[in-house]
């Protein structure tokens, strides 16, 4: 274990670093799938609200439960009450079942990226490139690794000169890019009745299921309920003020979604005649819509190569906080140094990510409960495991350590917590019912029994 635990050098480095590991692929396909799907501009008031609300509250609670504790999130509960001790292992479980899924998609973006700068992007573009290049073995291995890779060694340097040095050049290029192509996607002819839909909220949009699919957007966005923000919260300066920071982390975070919608929502209702199902779903609006769109594009190979690269450096932000996480957790629970730590993730993740990447290929014939690997992971961790956690650790927060104990955290920098009775409100009475609903409702949607 090291002697002295990491830390960042200050507030900015912290709020670049959290805002890097809320901004990933969530960020840019899921988002504008979702708001397309649930209403345009009644989809991003929802969140907005939920944003500032429920999503603020829950990362205060997190971000001081990481540095109330010092310690990672595999440790933290049983250091504030030893009942909660096993809170900590599925803290730790949740990063450490999605990080290797999300390294395959991450080479899958990789691989994208690559096409796109040898001018292969009109070959990415036809009908089947995908499911053709999915069912393969060795390029998607190839590119998961090399994702992977990426990954490790930048968290092997550590938090100061890995991850806080990285984050400081990735995300200020991530912002640029993002409204480089925003601004360009708005100005394509026929593309403003996309962005009228997009920001424009419409009465008749509003339904139960737009607030249970933005509150489930929500956590995923943010990196809540997976161990994240306790991690990085513990390796916060004292002086370093958690409400504002949680509010720049959100901006930052919002930000980015925000403007990944108004580069894909108008661009794809330009070329399909303002069909919103060529939106498509999940890995099909980034990898089978999205070259589609820019193959009918005046310097579409280029527009796509620069979209890759943001997606990139998106999928590289988070996947570095979710190794972090799990690194950090075994540092702290086997008294080991990172090089080691570090070791034992490379190697877990390429197991567990093969096994994502041949459910495409040589084992797609095999499902569990019905799906194949990659989204059998999804679902036990996004789906189950994150609600679950989440709930739980606004009971412990709640009504054991009791809000007071984050409250003091808050402002033991020496400044008042200016939203403390919102935070008291949402932790206590209003955050575990919404959850409750997200976990009951996203079961059944899964299982088939209501359609969400």
């Amino acid at each position: 274990m090291e002697q002295k635990r990491s830390g960042f050098s200050g507030k900015l480095g912290f709020v670049l670093a959290a805002a890097g590991s809320a901004v990933g692929l969530g960020n840019i396909w899921r988002f504008p799938y979702l708001a397309a799907k649930y209403g345009g501009g009644m989809f991003l008031l929802v969140y907005i609200i939920l944003a500032v609300t429920f999503g603020f509250s829950l990362m205060v609670a997190e971000i001081g439960i990481g540095r109330k504790s010092q310690q990672s999130a595999i440790t933290a509960f049983k250091q504030l009450d030893k009942r909660f001790s096993f809170l900590g292992y599925l803290a730790a479980a949740v990063p450490a079942v999605i990080l290797p899924y999300y390294s395959v998609i991450g080479g899958w973006v990789t691989k994208y990226m690559a096409d796109f700068f040898t001018g292969n992007g009109s070959a990415a573009a036809q009908d089947g490139y995908f499911g053709n290049y999915i069912s393969q073995v060795g390029e998607p291995v190839l590119y998961f690794l090399i994702f992977m890779a990426l990954t490790v060694f930048i968290v092997l340097f550590g938090v100061e000169k890995g991850i806080e040095k990285v984050s400081k050049v990735m995300m200020p290029v991530l912002v640029i890019l993002s409204i480089g192509i925003a601004i360009y996607s708005v100005t394509i002819p026929g593309a403003m009745e996309g962005v009228i839909y997009y920001l424009k909220p419409e009465l008749e949009n509003f339904s139960v299921t737009t607030v249970i699919a933005a509150l489930g957007q929500l956590f995923y966005s943010m990196s809540l309920a997976m161990g994240i923000m306790i991690t990085y919260g513990s390796y916060m300066k004292r002086e370093v003020n958690v409400e504002s920071s949680t509010r720049q982390i959100s901006v930052f975070d919002t930000g980015i979604a925000f403007f990944a919608g108004l580069m894909i929502i108008p661009a794809v209702f330009a070329f399909s005649g303002g069909d919103e199902s060529a939106l498509g779903q999940g890995p099909g609006l980034m990898f089978v819509t999205l070259p589609k769109v820019f193959e009918t594009m005046a310097g579409g190979q280029i527009i796509g190569a620069v979209f890759f690269v943001l997606v990139l450096l998106a999928a590289l932000t988070s996947s570095i906080s979710l190794t972090e996480t799990v690194v950090a957790s075994l540092m702290d629970k086997l008294h080991i140094k990172r090089i080691p730590a570090c070791i034992i993730v490379l190697a877990s993740c390429i197991l567990l990510g093969l096994v994502s990447i041949f459910g495409y290929s040589i084992w797609a014939d095999v499902t569990v409960i019905g799906m194949q690997f990659l989204d059998f992971f999804d679902f036990i961790s996004n789906t189950i495991m994150m609600p679950i956690l989440a709930i739980i650790t606004c009971i412990f927060v709640g009504y054991f350590i009791k809000p007071q104990a984050i409250i003091d955290e808050v402002e033991s920098a020496g400044v008042k917590f200016k939203s403390k009775k919102l935070f008291v409100v949402m932790i206590k009475y209003v955050s575990p019912i919404f959850i409750l609903l997200i976990l009951v409702s996203s079961i059944l949607n899964a299982f088939g029994v209501i359609k969400i």
